[in-house]
């Protein structure tokens, strides 16, 4: 029995670990503390790590695995966790799972005072300058429903306190309870007002200019353009205070008209337009900075448009436990009550990070997904204006007008689409995954809709575009080496060798270009004792075609 491998949510520990005494405890005890600061997690206990096994002939008594977990509880504080059965593979060898629940107001620790927090697959310390970051995640600090020294009934607050409610009336999304409120319940609900005082939420949204002056730090955006020599040509500031979050939204997207600019293509008798930056992709990567913004950190949204691509920046790094490498399928929520207004009020596509809808925008128009950069301080998001192939879009104009693609489904292709061929591995890497069970649940509806093929097994699986479905596209996608046909493959080496005879695998993939060694080596590998014949060791065998081969 082997497990997938490790996650933001798994980690396995051998049975050695609660045999170790106190230094075995004390990991483990780390662990626990670092998922409860992250979303929670399991850790197998009697799981070899770098074999993914449940050790041989492994026995574990009940009053071990209670010692065990009476002992863990006791080096961390704020954590809950719960301990299975013990379970058994198929050869009757022991094991348990420790699952550990989320923290949600309070940060966890271990007993000595150290803080942990899980990133991707790593228990990873707590920085001194993460500690406020990590209190405002947890809701032990948070910002927005603070309440501010501002009255809520003073001057136009009231006015624009009716103005938000009757945008919220309208609203397809809002359940229609909450339609039914009056204003100042509406207004408690979407936690502006607190009493009879505004919170920082409600100042930002129904506020005055001089009340988000008087809090820190208020929504504030610069919008600058470069052209192609990196050179400031023009400069837009929102600093004046006067528009509250989706004024401000909507006010960028009319001024910044550099990012409305496109793309003319032939298509038939007419042309086909295509955005630099898709509207939809737009706002969400906008709102996106907005909702996830810290407020405890100063400095301004920073938008950068290049000749060749946007960059959005704002303060305050990723939340801890989410990074580059998991955000397509983490959730997130800095900032949750901005995000639920954002999403009443129809700005943004969903309650998640709107990452799944990017990735999906930007397969759908054969562009590459963007480029995430965080630090403590700055989260930046760079996307590429760039159509990296022309001659995918009839094909995925195509698929998109002929067949019910779910989201994933989509994503999934696109990626296939671009790559031409790829092995499932750098599928699996690219869609942030963690095992061959989520990678079914993205490619399996293209598989059997045919639109793409699967050779090979297990890590050599290697997926690419059906050829008859750019046939029946009429897509103008030439046939490169890449995706040529295996028989080709296979005639083109045998070839190489009748001109390079005794040559390595290496040097046999030097003279085929876009064919990866692998391929070539998996290739070669199959056609030893068959059609070919070897001399030398392993790392330096060198390769002949047998007698008679043509």
């Amino acid at each position: 029995m082997k497990f997938s491998t490790e996650n933001k949510n798994i980690e396995y520990k051998a049975i050695q670990k609660i045999h170790e005494g106190d230094k075995g405890f004390k990991e483990l005890a780390r662990e626990c503390v670092a998922f409860a600061n992250a979303q929670g997690g399991q850790i197998y206990i009697g799981i070899e790590n770098k074999t993914l096994t449940v050790g041989p002939n492994q026995v574990i008594t009940t009053q071990e695995q209670n010692d065990a977990v009476s002992r863990i509880r006791s080096l961390c504080f704020s954590v809950a966790i719960t301990s299975s059965d013990i379970l058994s593979d198929e050869s009757g060898s022991q094991y348990f799972i420790i699952t550990v629940f989320p923290s949600t107001k309070t940060i966890a620790s271990t007993s000595d005072g150290k803080l942990f927090v899980r990133i991707v697959d790593k228990c990873e310390p707590v920085r001194t300058e993460d500690i406020q970051r990590l209190a405002e995640e947890k809701g032990a600090y948070q910002w927005e429903i603070n309440s501010t020294k501002y009255l809520w009934r003073d001057g136009t607050v009231p006015s624009n306190m009716r103005r938000f409610a009757d945008e919220i009336r309208k609203s397809p999304r809002v359940k229609e309870h909450i339609k039914q409120l009056d204003d100042i319940e509406i207004a408690e609900n979407y936690h502006l007002i607190d009493g009879e005082k505004l919170t920082n939420l409600g100042v930002l949204w129904i506020g005055t200019p001089k009340q988000r002056a008087g809090i820190c730090y208020p929504l504030t955006v610069q919008y600058i353009v470069y052209n192609a020599l990196e050179e400031k040509v023009r400069k837009e500031e929102w600093h004046d205070l006067t528009l509250n979050p989706k004024e401000l939204l909507l006010d960028i997207e009319q001024k910044a008209v550099e990012l409305t600019y496109c793309y003319e293509f032939p298509n038939g008798l007419f042309r086909k337009q295509i955005r630099h930056y898709n509207p939809k992709l737009l706002r969400e990567l906008l709102v996106n900075a907005f909702a996830h913004k810290s407020f405890t950190i100063s400095n301004d949204i920073l938008i950068q448009a290049y000749p060749d691509r946007l960059e959005i920046s704002n303060p305050g790094g990723l939340p801890l436990g989410i990074s580059k490498d998991n955000i397509l399928h983490t959730k997130h929520r800095r900032n949750p009550n901005m995000i639920e207004i954002m999403n009443a009020l129809e700005l943004m596509e969903g309650e998640g990070s709107g990452y799944d809808l990017i990735y999906e925008l930007n397969a759908k128009e054969a562009k590459l997904p963007p480029e995430i950069d965080s630090s403590y301080n700055e989260f930046k998001v760079v996307q590429r204006a760039e159509i990296i192939d022309v001659d995918l879009l009839p094909l995925l104009d195509y698929v998109m007008q002929n067949y019910q693609l779910s989201q994933k489904s989509f994503i999934a292709f696109g990626i296939i689409a671009r790559e031409r061929k790829i092995l499932s591995t750098q599928l699996t890497k690219q869609l942030q995954l963690t095992g061959d069970d989520r990678l079914r649940s993205y490619v399996d509806k293209i598989l059997e809709s045919c639109l793409i093929l699967k050779n090979g097994t297990k890590k050599s699986t290697q997926f690419q575009v059906n050829p008859q479905l750019i046939s029946n596209a009429k897509a103008n996608i030439k046939t490169s080496l890449k995706t040529i046909e295996p028989h080709v493959l296979k005639a083109l080496v045998k070839e190489d060798l009748r001109k390079h005879s005794g040559s390595k695998i290496s040097e046999i993939s030097s003279r085929i270009p876009d064919v990866g060694v692998q391929e070539i080596r998996k290739l070669v590998y199959s056609m030893v004792d068959v059609e070919l014949r070897t001399e030398g060791a392993r790392t330096n065998r060198r390769y002949f075609l047998k007698d008679g081969i043509k």
